[in-house]
């Protein structure tokens, strides 16, 4: 990078509409933009010197580099970050990939999972990157009701709802008889000490206090909470779509950014810290080395906040190069948000 080099240069409109064409060049080409290529393919009505000069003070100032082996420049983390926040246009969208969206979004959906996945296929299908999306963060997630159904002798289904609507099932089954008298007491124990508490797993303490109040149901209440405990887990399931559209891109060529890339994706944990890495917006961007792991610093990551009537259903993000089309996923994004909550 040029970090040490910088100077402080202001960009009036002249060197914004340059460095907006060199960054919206790169991204299509993945080839160090020239000021020839600017002044052939941009009308901005400057001459080739005007923008040659204007690139020049534009690397000057951080906002490009030039690679050593080509007369041209690439954008550096400091020049996404200011397209990102002054230059982007969040309605890059195409009639086509409208009509798309409706398509997938009016499909029928029986869980809350099923509308998660065919938001995050939608997302992945239209702009090529890897897709990821977990769900809602459980530790901020309250019970408001847990109900157990009798559904044979010897089986019972727990049935636990959140305050967001967000529902949890789980079927445990058991070597002897069950009676309804037996689920009507463990409707009102579990509720009596689990309603209005944060979806977690049910730690020891409040396992003691349940198997005190119940002394006599020990076989019965242990299952329960083994299965309730799994089926807790489980909403911090993973959803990764698109991983293999990446290596497309020619970023991924390279060994070590293919390495990374995948080193992310190959463990739960690191996949929800990187999800769940702060949100100040709705919608977040991290560039290159804005990201706090390593092995992400050639990567970009866009997250934002998949809701549905005010219910948080999780977070999806999209992982690409720092070369990614920052305006078609944040008017795609946008665009996915306004027609699940019914906006036109």
């Amino acid at each position: 990078m040029t970090a040490k080099c910088e100077v402080r240069v202001l960009l009036n409109d002249r060197k914004k509409q340059v460095l907006q064409a060199v960054i919206e060049e790169y991204i299509s080409t993945a080839e160090p933009v020239s000021s020839g290529t600017i002044v052939e393919k941009y009308s901005l009505g400057f001459s080739s010197a005007t923008i040659r000069n204007d690139m020049a003070e534009l690397e000057h100032g951080g906002y490009l580099e030039k690679p050593h082996t080509s007369a041209g420049r690439i954008p550096s983390v400091k020049g996404y970050r200011f397209y990102v926040d002054e230059l982007l246009n969040d309605e890059n969208i195409s009639l086509e990939e409208i009509q798309y969206i409706k398509t997938q979004l009016e499909t029928k959906v029986n869980e809350i999972e099923d509308l998660t996945k065919i938001t995050t296929n939608t997302i992945s299908d239209i702009t090529h990157y890897a897709t990821v999306a977990i769900g809602p963060n459980s530790s901020n997630n309250l019970i408001k009701d847990i109900k157990f159904i009798l559904l044979g002798e010897r089986m019972l289904m727990a049935v636990i709802l959140t305050e967001n609507g967000a529902i949890k099932e789980t079927i445990i089954k058991y070597d002897e008889d069950i009676n309804q008298n037996q689920v009507d007491g463990l409707n009102y124990t579990f509720n009596n000490k689990l309603r209005g508490k944060p979806l977690e797993k049910i730690d020891k303490p409040m396992e003691e206090y349940i198997l005190s109040t119940m002394s006599d149901q020990v076989n019965v209440i242990k299952p329960i909470i083994l299965q309730m405990n799994k089926a807790i887990e489980e909403s911090d399931k993973i959803y990764l779509k698109g991983a293999n559209n990446v290596f497309d891109f020619p970023e991924f060529k390279k060994v070590d950014t293919a390495r990374n890339f995948l080193s992310i994706l190959d463990t739960k944990e690191q996949m929800l810290e990187v999800l769940n890495s702060g949100f100040a917006k709705d919608i977040n961007v991290y560039i290159g080395e804005e990201n706090e792991k390593e092995e992400l610093k050639d990567l970009s990551i866009v997250t934002f906040k998949h809701t549905v009537g005010g219910k948080d259903l999780g977070t999806i993000g999209i992982i690409g190069p720092k070369r990614m089309d920052y305006s078609k996923v944040i008017s795609i994004m946008k665009y996915i948000n306004k027609k699940l909550n019914g906006e036109s």
